[in-house]
């Protein structure tokens, strides 16, 4: 399969696309900054581009068996997310190819609460609740999107660097908690399940989520 992954220097985009080399897929692999590329592994195929400029989007992605949009916004500029989101899907539109996104938790509903994560500090601090928020717009730009085949992939509430175990839980529209109420997930499991849905699609236009 020929992927190309948007955000691929980034913490979860390095993951990703790890994941789909192990499993012997051709990757493209775009950054902004050259300069994070040095992080890759080298049968990566690196790319300097934007996924809010639709130029690069187009060129990047024609041709593509699959997209996945690992992007996250500057600091202070979590707005740009709604840029980021639309271009992909103006692109995306055109090239006519398939979609995957690592989004966020906030959209998820709470169990037994009627709360969503973003409204419940004990899954998303308040320190936290702009970057929720950037999240939870992009979750709603994907829900409105007709013409792409995209699936959003909302992680557990606490994401972070771990191990690659291969075990873990699928659900829907709700939050995913353990035997101790934890919701968790390493971004290496993320990763696993992403390409899981790249090889064996389940989740058409909706959201599905993942945690141990």
């Amino acid at each position: 399969m020929r992927i190309t992954v948007f955000g691929a220097t980034g913490q979860v985009g390095r993951r990703i696309v790890n994941e789909a080399l192990l499993r012997g897929h051709s990757v493209t692999a775009v950054g902004r900054s050259a300069d994070r590329a040095t992080a890759l592994p080298k049968a990566a195929l690196f790319r300097r581009g934007d996924a809010s400029q639709l130029e690069d989007v187009l060129s990047l992605t024609e041709g593509q068996d699959l997209v996945i949009n690992a992007t996250r916004p500057v600091a202070g500029r979590e707005q740009d997310v709604d840029t980021t989101t639309r271009v992909l899907f103006e692109g995306l539109a055109r090239t006519g190819v398939r979609l995957l996104v690592a989004g966020g938790a906030a959209s998820l509903s709470v169990p037994g609460t009627g709360r969503q994560v973003i409204d419940s500090p004990e899954f998303l601090p308040p320190s936290a609740r702009h970057i929720g928020q950037a999240s939870l717009t992009q979750f709603h730009i994907c829900e409105a999107e007709e013409r792409v085949d995209w699936a959003y992939l909302a992680p557990a509430a606490n994401l972070a660097p771990g191990s690659r175990t291969g075990q873990f839980r699928l659900g829907r529209d709700e939050l995913l908690l353990d035997e101790s109420g934890q919701s968790r997930i390493s971004m290496e499991d993320l990763a696993v399940a992403m390409l899981d849905e790249a090889e064996r699609p389940q989740h058409h236009q909706r959201r599905f989520t993942v945690a141990y």
